[in-house]
């Protein structure tokens, strides 16, 4: 017979799940496994929050196993390595992103792209090496290998830190991998939210031209004078969509919602890309003529691995770049899900784990 979620691992554990579709979390105990030779285990003091938490509470991906405890963007401070634990020690500041686990052994992990490797172990909504379940960072301490522990440079917040986790690394990895990174690059990001937001942020410091693509007129001013964007289009003003048509190098596509991709396609020169970093729920249509007329490209980038998370973190770091978060106690994590759902939040929210989550 199967154990129960707090019986499975020796360590008690707590914090708040989803046990259904109503995506609703509410308080749960569980448990983490032991620290073992080449594990860190810390306590949780802050975790943001993602859209992909939403989809992933509501089953709206339909790969959702319940209980089910999101977070993925999770930060702490250490409080145990094991005995074969080199990089790491007690009292260090760290973080955990989307996975705690791969193969190690195939294409894509031994390309340090272990976000790719067929084999993942999610943070949470997955099943760990020992065939228990994955539990994420809405919760009181986490347990990883140290090859998942990404270490928090001393001039960051914690609390700011953690977004950087998954929207950090989701912007500057497709920015790094598809050249987008060049002083001079003219760069557009669709979407200003959690994604989008940090995408500037990152392109700016990469030395790019940055246009902010938005269907809100109110997000123009936001996107200039505060993120440092260098031009702002309302994706509905067709005159303003018109006059920028075959200027930007690349695009990176945040949006979470359907949308069409025809109008950003012709904002591309010649041999620019579309890179999705953001989910929707359904398919788009994708239109082939413009692809076809400028050899136009769209691509999709998803995470990164520990190497470049932790080339990324130090990056922010080094720029002082920094979300724009809204720090929250855990028992307003439903209506941050609310909010988060009619995007009413600039531009993450993060849960204040240490203060605020008390077991029952």
């Amino acid at each position: 017979m199967a154990k129960a979620p707090e019986e499975e691992h020796p360590m008690k554990a707590f914090g708040w799940a989803a046990r259904d579709t109503s995506g609703v979390l509410s308080p749960f105990k569980f448990s983490r496994r032991v620290t073992k030779d080449e594990d860190v285990s810390f306590k949780i003091l802050y975790c943001g929050i993602c859209h992909s938490d939403l989809h992933s509470a509501k089953n709206e991906w339909g790969n959702s196993t319940y209980p089910l405890l999101p977070g993925h963007e999770v930060v702490g401070v250490v409080t145990e390595v094991g005995s074969k634990v080199q990089k790491y020690k007690v009292g260090d500041r760290v973080g955990v992103g989307g996975m705690v686990g791969a193969c190690h052994t195939c294409e894509s992990c031994e390309n340090n792209l272990e976000n790719y490797c067929p084999k993942v172990i999610l943070t949470y909504n997955a099943v760990d090496h020992d065939g228990t379940k994955t539990y994420g960072g809405y919760s009181d301490h986490m347990v990883a290998n140290e090859r998942y522990i990404v270490r928090i440079p001393d001039n960051l917040p914690l609390d700011a830190a953690a977004p950087l986790l998954c929207a950090g690394i989701t912007t500057y990895s497709p920015l790094r991998y598809f050249g987008l990174d060049k002083p001079g690059t003219k760069v557009g990001v669709v979407g200003l939210g959690g994604l989008g937001h940090v995408a500037v942020k990152f392109a700016k410091a990469f030395g790019a031209m940055v246009t902010v693509i938005s269907t809100s007129p109110s997000k123009k001013q936001e996107a200039i004078e505060a993120l440092g964007a260098d031009s702002f289009l309302l994706s509905s003003n067709q005159d303003e969509m018109q006059a920028a048509m075959g200027t930007l190098d690349g695009i990176i596509d945040t949006v979470s919602a359907v949308h069409a991709l025809e109008p950003l396609l012709f904002l591309l020169k010649s041999h620019g890309k579309i890179i999705m970093v953001g989910a929707p729920e359904k398919p788009l249509e994708l239109p082939v003529f413009p692809l076809i007329i400028g050899r136009k490209m769209v691509a999709g980038s998803g995470g990164g691995g520990m190497k470049e998370t932790q080339e990324m973190i130090d990056f922010a770091g080094k720029h002082n770049i920094t979300p724009n978060i809204e720090v929250i106690p855990i028992d307003y994590v439903n209506t941050a899900m609310e909010r988060l759902a009619k995007a009413d939040v600039k531009y993450r929210f993060v849960l204040d784990i240490g203060n605020t989550l008390k077991a029952a």
